[in-house]
């Protein structure tokens, strides 16, 4: 009897063929085997449906691939979590790829937590190519936190890479869809689970990190016009759970912003802040200009 590995890495891509192989060469490097790669191409229209078909005829590593419609990274999660089968999963971009060690760190780390029921995962390290930590590191004096805390409390800094108990993402409720929009932040998943959960830090490097000119990271003027109803979704969600009077404050304005957007100024529609944003309404114009101008640089 084959035993069912342990950890699910999945790949949103799009038309990525081009630096796809950096991911796939670091996952037959990894010094564990205890995983499977997952790639969620959502509608690419390059030649990556045979690129992979190539590593699958291969079968140096167990691949598993599913083809849909553009969706957008969040409706490729959404179509992630329904195919994952094992107990955790890791989300590696198509520009990104691991460390050798990688898969074998998460494992022996999930070893030591997996009977805390209150651990919801693992949080690690980002790294770029030439080794230099993304950001600052997680605090030695700590063995587990929310995402939120870390990032509010602890003051660090830098995208961190997550390793997830599938039992537990499967809990929430998935991305919305929104016709026309391909963009919902992915962290109002990662917020709602900090609610009930903790993560076990990992302070060592799971992933390299490469932020291209065509990813999310640094078109973000654009996303916030072309996906309003994707960021209000996530600022209402924010609005209920950040502690931060300055967070809930920013998120206030983004919300505006995006109900402008939209053009339907249901700013008071299952909104935690009503009155916060009624008396922001002002200011929360004023920052919509300034998105509208950048967008257009």
């Amino acid at each position: 009897m084959i035993k069912e590995k342990l950890i699910t890495v999945f790949t949103p891509t799009y038309n990525r063929a081009y630096c796809l192989h950096q991911l796939y060469e670091s996952l037959l490097r990894q010094t564990s085997t205890n995983f499977e790669w997952l790639i969620i191409d959502d509608g690419s229209t390059d030649t990556t449906k045979d690129l992979v078909q190539g590593w699958m005829d291969e079968n140096k590593i167990s691949i598993q691939y599913v083809f849909q419609e553009n969706q957008g990274m969040h409706g490729a999660h959404n179509t992630a979590y329904e195919n994952i089968k094992t107990e955790l999963n890791v989300c590696i971009d198509s520009d990104d790829c691991m460390p050798d060690n990688a898969i074998e760190l998460i494992e022996n780390k999930w070893n030591k937590v997996l009977n805390n029921k209150n651990i919801a995962g693992v949080v690690g390290i980002d790294i770029f190519k030439d080794g230099t930590i993304v950001g600052k590191s997680l605090p030695q004096s700590i063995t587990s936190s929310t995402l939120y805390n870390l990032y509010y409390k602890y003051k660090i800094t830098g995208d961190k890479k997550l390793v997830l108990r599938t039992d537990v993402v499967k809990k929430y409720p998935k991305y919305p869809i929104f016709k026309g929009e391909r963009f919902v932040p992915l962290g109002v998943l990662y917020l709602m689970i900090d609610q009930d959960y903790q993560l076990a830090c990992l302070n060592k490097p799971i992933c390299v990190v490469e932020y291209l000119a065509d990813g999310s990271s640094l078109n973000i003027f654009k996303q916030y016009k072309n996906n309003p109803r994707g960021f209000r979704y996530s600022r209402k969600i924010e609005l209920k759970y950040y502690k931060s009077t300055r967070l809930k404050m920013l998120k206030v304005l983004h919300l505006i912003s995006s109900t402008l957007f939209i053009g339907d100024f249901k700013f008071l529609k299952n909104n935690p802040k009503k009155l916060v944003t009624v008396f922001s309404l002002p200011l929360g114009i004023l920052f919509h200009l300034y998105i509208v101008f950048k967008s257009k640089r």
